[in-house]
């Protein structure tokens, strides 16, 4: 890894595709700060267009699509894109799964939820659960005190073992059945917004900053981290190319600031 201002901004010249994580990469301390919103219009006015790829529920990317600056938000790590033609006045909905597929495995990850508290019996889910439609999420630090990383490993491997995908985000551990991915679902919607697929590698810049980013890291070459990732690298099997100098929302502005300078803007 390199710092974002070794060699970036020609590296990132060609870029006309962001890719971003929400939590700790867009936020910093739970909240937007006005530097990550100004970073995501100075982006739009550029003419990059900006995709929200996230672990949070359907509910919250129903809100960012119709009302944030960006192209569109893949949610609940893949399982879904919304995207709000303005023109049209109509939010645009793909789904993985199928609504009563979506039912079944609702009740398929209740019973593994069961099974985790067997272990762990004051487990929570996340405040956000109920506007999800198609994963779980394990709250392990947003508003409880923090998991051990030991019982965060052990809680993936129950829902792993009992036919769910799990993944580790900065805050929860997202569960589901299926095995779709943030990558496979952002490569679908890139492809149906017109990029063609031998153009992702030098088209796209994916910013993230925590474990469940790491496929992004391994498949965007053009890959930055904000510096509040550093806490995450040693578990992780693949790094982004750079590193902010700042943490969360604050290190986005810096990439947006490389893209799209103020004079650009």
């Amino acid at each position: 890894m390199r710092r974002l201002d070794s060699g970036a901004a020609a590296a990132l010249a060609s870029v006309t595709f962001v890719l971003t994580d929400l939590d700790d990469t867009l936020t910093l301390d739970g909240r937007l700060p006005a530097a990550s919103y100004a970073a995501l219009e100075r982006l739009e006015h550029s003419g990059r267009r900006v995709i929200v790829v996230t672990g949070r529920p359907a509910g919250w990317c129903d809100m960012i699509a119709r009302m944030w600056p960006v192209t569109a938000v893949v949610g609940e790590n893949g399982a879904f894109y919304f995207r709000y033609d303005h023109a049209a006045k109509r939010m645009l909905r793909k789904f993985q799964r199928s609504q009563d597929q979506r039912r079944i495995d609702q009740a398929r990850l209740a019973e593994i939820l069961q099974l985790v508290r067997e272990t762990y019996p004051d487990v929570q889910l996340s405040a956000d659960q109920a506007f999800r439609i198609s994963d779980y999420a394990v709250d392990f630090c947003e508003d409880v005190d923090p998991l051990p990383p030991g019982a965060v490993d052990d809680i993936v491997r129950i829902f792993e073992a009992n036919g769910a995908t799990a993944k580790v985000s900065s805050i929860h551990i997202n569960a589901w059945i299926g095995s779709f991915s943030k990558l496979q679902m952002s490569l679908a919607l890139l492809e149906e917004l017109g990029l063609e697929r031998d153009a992702v590698k030098t088209k796209v810049a994916y910013v993230g900053d925590s474990p469940n980013d790491a496929p992004m890291f391994e498949f965007f070459p053009l890959s930055v981290g904000v510096a509040n990732i550093a806490a995450f690298l040693p578990r992780m099997n693949a790094h982004p190319a750079w590193i902010t100098a700042r943490p969360g929302g604050h290190g986005f502005a810096e990439v947006a600031a490389l893209l799209a300078p103020a004079s650009e803007a």
